[in-house]
C-alpha cells in the first residue's frame, strides 16, 4: 500500500512537469511571433494613361428644331364646300400644282351678274355720249343752254365712272372665282389636309388653313442661344459675313454641324442665315436660324436637333480622360505616376471638355502618366503597379463626369 502511494505521487509530479513544460513552450512561441514583421501587401494594380497633344476643335451644342425653308400655309380665301382634293399627302408638289377645288357655282353667277353691270354700264355710257355729241353742236350755236351742256357733260363722265365701277366688280367677282382653284406656291412637300371632301371651309370655326406646303431642301433649323456663348459665336459668324466670297467655311464660322435625334450627324454642313433684332430679356436667350442641305429629305420639319457650332480652335492642347480629373471643393487634381510607379497628387486647371477628353490648360505636360481609376483610393507619395492603357483604347463616354473626391 505504502508502494502503490509512492508511485502515484511521482505520476502526479511528472504530470505537473509536463504541464509548465508545454506551457513554457507555447508561451515562447507566442513571444516569437509577436516579434516578426508581417509582410507587406502588394501594390495595387492602377490603370494609367499617357497624357497626349493635340489639336482640338471647341465645340457648342445648341438645342435646336427643324422647320422647312419655307414653310406656307394654304388657307381657304373664299368661302364654300370643298369639291376635290388633287394631291397625295404627305408627297412632293410644284409650284402652280393643283391642290383644292372649292364649289365654284356661286362665284360663277356672281361674275355673271358682274358681267350684266359692266354691259350695263357700258350701254349708259354710250348713251351718254350720244347725247354729248348731239347736244355739244347745238351748244356752240346757242341752239341749247349751257346747262343743258353741262348736264350732258356731267352725265358722260358719270357713265364712264360707273363702267369702270362695274369692271372692278367684275374683276372682283373672277379673282374669288379663282380662288376656288387653290394651286402650290412653291416646289415643296404637303402635308395631311385639315379638312377632306364635302366640308365647309374658310370660316371659322371650319378649317381655313387647310395645309401647309413646306420646302425642305435646304432644312432650316432655329435654335436659341445664351448671351455669353452668343458672343463667342457671333464673331465666328461676322467673320464668316465678312469673307470675300462669303463660302462656308469652319475656320471663318461658317460650318455647322446637326446632330439628329438618334445621334447620327448629318451629312450635310450648315450655316446661319437669319437670326433675332435682339436678345429677348425674359429668357435671356438669342434666336438663330441655320440652313443645312437636305437633298435627300431624310430630316423633316418639326424634328428636335443639336446644332454643333465650333467656337474656338486650341493648338497642341494636352488632354487626358474625364475620368482622371479628381474635384474637390472646386479644386482639380490628378494623380501623376511616375516611372518607378510612385503616385503624386498634382493641381491643374481643366479647360473645356470635347467628349471624354479633357483639355488641361496648366498643370500637366505631354507624355506624363496619369491613373484614371481607383482615384478615391490613391494617396500623396503612394506606390502602385501601373497598368498602362492606350487613349485610344478607351471607349468613348460623351456623358462622363469629373470624379468627385480626394
Amino acid at each position: 500500500m505504502i508502494k502503490e502511494t509512492t508511485m502515484q505521487k511521482q505520476s502526479a509530479g511528472n504530470g505537473r512537469a509536463f504541464r509548465v513544460a508545454t506551457l513554457a513552450a507555447v508561451a515562447a512561441m507566442i513571444t516569437a511571433c509577436g516579434d516578426a514583421t508581417p509582410p507587406a501587401p502588394p501594390p495595387l494594380e492602377i490603370s494609367v494613361v499617357e497624357a497626349i497633344e493635340r489639336d482640338a476643335d471647341i465645340t457648342l451644342d445648341l438645342v435646336g428644331q427643324t422647320r422647312g425653308s419655307v414653310d406656307i400655309p394654304i388657307r381657304a380665301r373664299v368661302q364654300g364646300f370643298l369639291e376635290s382634293i388633287e394631291f397625295e399627302e404627305g408627297r412632293p408638289v410644284e409650284k402652280g400644282q393643283l391642290l383644292y377645288t372649292i364649289d365654284p357655282a356661286p362665284f360663277r353667277s356672281m361674275v355673271v351678274e358682274a358681267e350684266g353691270r359692266v354691259a350695263e354700264a357700258r350701254t349708259l355710257l354710250a348713251n351718254a355720249k350720244a347725247d354729248l355729241e348731239r347736244i355739244r353742236p347745238l351748244a356752240e350755236m346757242n341752239a341749247v343752254s349751257q346747262q343743258d351742256l353741262d348736264g350732258a357733260q356731267a352725265r358722260y363722265e358719270a357713265s364712264i365712272g360707273t363702267l369702270q365701277a362695274a369692271r372692278a366688280q367684275q374683276e372682283q367677282a373672277e379673282i374669288e372665282l379663282s380662288y376656288t382653284r387653290i394651286l402650290s406656291p412653291i416646289d415643296g412637300a404637303i402635308g395631311i389636309s385639315a379638312a377632306k371632301v364635302g366640308e365647309f371651309v374658310g370660316a371659322e370655326p371650319n378649317p381655313v388653313v387647310l395645309n401647309y406646303v413646306s420646302r425642305n431642301d435646304p432644312i432650316r433649323v432655329r435654335f436659341a442661344i445664351n448671351e455669353r456663348d452668343y458672343l463667342r459665336l457671333a464673331r465666328k459668324i461676322v467673320d464668316f459675313r465678312e469673307k470675300p466670297d462669303n463660302a462656308p467655311s469652319e475656320e471663318q464660322g461658317g460650318n455647322l454641324q446637326l446632330i439628329l435625334a438618334d445621334g447620327a450627324l448629318h451629312e450635310h454642313p450648315g450655316h446661319v442665315v437669319a437670326y433675332d433684332a435682339a436678345i429677348n430679356p425674359t429668357t435671356g436667350t438669342f434666336t438663330m436660324e441655320a440652313d443645312f442641305d437636305n437633298p435627300r429629305g431624310i430630316v423633316l420639319a418639326g424634328q428636335f436637333a443639336r446644332v454643333r457650332a465650333v467656337i474656338d480652335r486650341r493648338q497642341d492642347a494636352v488632354m487626358i480622360p474625364v475620368r482622371a480629373v479628381a474635384e474637390l471643393q472646386g479644386t482639380f487634381r490628378v494623380f501623376v505616376v511616375g516611372d518607378d510607379g510612385t503616385v503624386k497628387l498634382r493641381v491643374v486647371e481643366p479647360g473645356p471638355q470635347i467628349g471624354n477628353l479633357q483639355i488641361i490648360d496648366s498643370g500637366l505636360e505631354a507624355g506624363e502618366k496619369v491613373a484614371i481609376e481607383g482615384l478615391l483610393r490613391l494617396r500623396n507619395d503612394a506606390k502602385i503597379k501601373p497598368k498602362i492603357v492606350s487613349l485610344e483604347s478607351l471607349e468613348p463616354d460623351a456623358d462622363a463626369k469629373p470624379e468627385q473626391g480626394g
